[in-house]
C-alpha cells in the first residue's frame, strides 16, 4: 500500500480550503472571486435585498394603500372553556388571567371569545366579550363588565336625503320649438299693446 492510496476515513479537524495559492491549486489566480466587482472585494457581504445592483424589489413595487398594523388593538384571547380554571364567584379579568397562566401573549386588553362550555359562576371584566360568551355567562348567573362599549350598540341612523332644488325649464318663453314666435318690433307675443291707429292728416 502506498500513501497516495490511503484513503481518509474523517477526521476531527479536516483541512481548511487554502485559497490563493496560485492556478495550481484548483481554486484558479482569482482564488474563486472572479475578476474585479463589490465580490471580489475583501469585506463585502450580500445585504438583504440586494440584488446585484439594480433596483431592488421592494424599491420596484408601487406604494399603495393604507394599514393599520401600527394602530390597530391587541388583544389577549381567552375562550369561556378557559375560564373553568377559575372558581365559582371569582372575578376574572387580564391580571386574573395572566396569573393564572392561560395565555402566554400579554397585551393591554382582554377579549373573551365563546367558544367551548363555561361551568362557573363568574364576574368577567373584559375590554370585548362577544354576544356568544356574553349569553354562556349569563346563563350561569354570572355578570359581564365590558370596559370598552360594544361597536354599533344601537343601530345606526339612515342618512338624511336633501331634496334637491328643482332644475330651471331648459325651454324659454317664445324660444322653444313649440313656442310661440316673438312680435316684430323686439316685444313679446303675449305682452305687446295694440298700436294706436294713425290720425288722418288734414283734419
Amino acid at each position: 500500500m502506498n500513501l497516495n492510496q490511503v484513503n481518509s476515513t474523517g477526521t476531527a479537524f479536516p483541512g481548511r480550503k487554502r485559497v490563493g495559492r496560485g492556478v495550481g491549486s484548483g481554486l484558479g489566480k482569482t482564488s474563486a472571486r472572479g475578476h474585479k466587482g463589490a465580490r471580489a472585494r475583501s469585506g463585502w457581504s450580500a445585504k438583504p435585498g440586494y440584488e446585484g445592483g439594480q433596483m431592488p424589489l421592494y424599491r420596484r413595487l408601487p406604494k399603495k394603500g393604507f394599514s393599520n398594523t401600527d394602530f390597530r388593538h391587541r388583544y389577549t384571547i381567552v375562550n369561556v372553556r378557559d375560564l373553568n380554571a377559575f372558581s365559582d364567584g371569582e372575578r376574572v379579568d387580564l391580571a386574573a388571567v395572566l396569573a393564572r397562566g392561560l395565555v402566554t401573549a400579554e397585551t393591554e386588553r382582554l377579549k373573551v371569545l365563546g367558544d367551548g362550555e363555561l361551568q362557573r359562576k363568574l364576574t368577567v371584566v373584559a375590554d370585548r366579550v362577544s354576544q356568544s360568551a356574553r349569553d354562556k355567562i349569563a346563563k350561569l348567573g354570572g355578570t359581564v363588565e365590558e370596559k370598552e362599549p360594544p361597536r354599533f350598540a344601537k343601530p345606526l341612523e339612515p342618512r338624511k336625503r336633501i331634496p334637491s332644488a328643482p332644475k330651471p325649464s331648459s325651454a324659454k318663453a317664445g324660444t322653444g320649438k313649440g313656442g310661440a314666435k316673438p312680435a316684430k318690433g323686439g316685444g313679446d307675443a303675449k305682452g305687446a299693446a295694440p298700436k294706436a291707429p294713425k290720425k288722418p292728416e288734414g283734419k
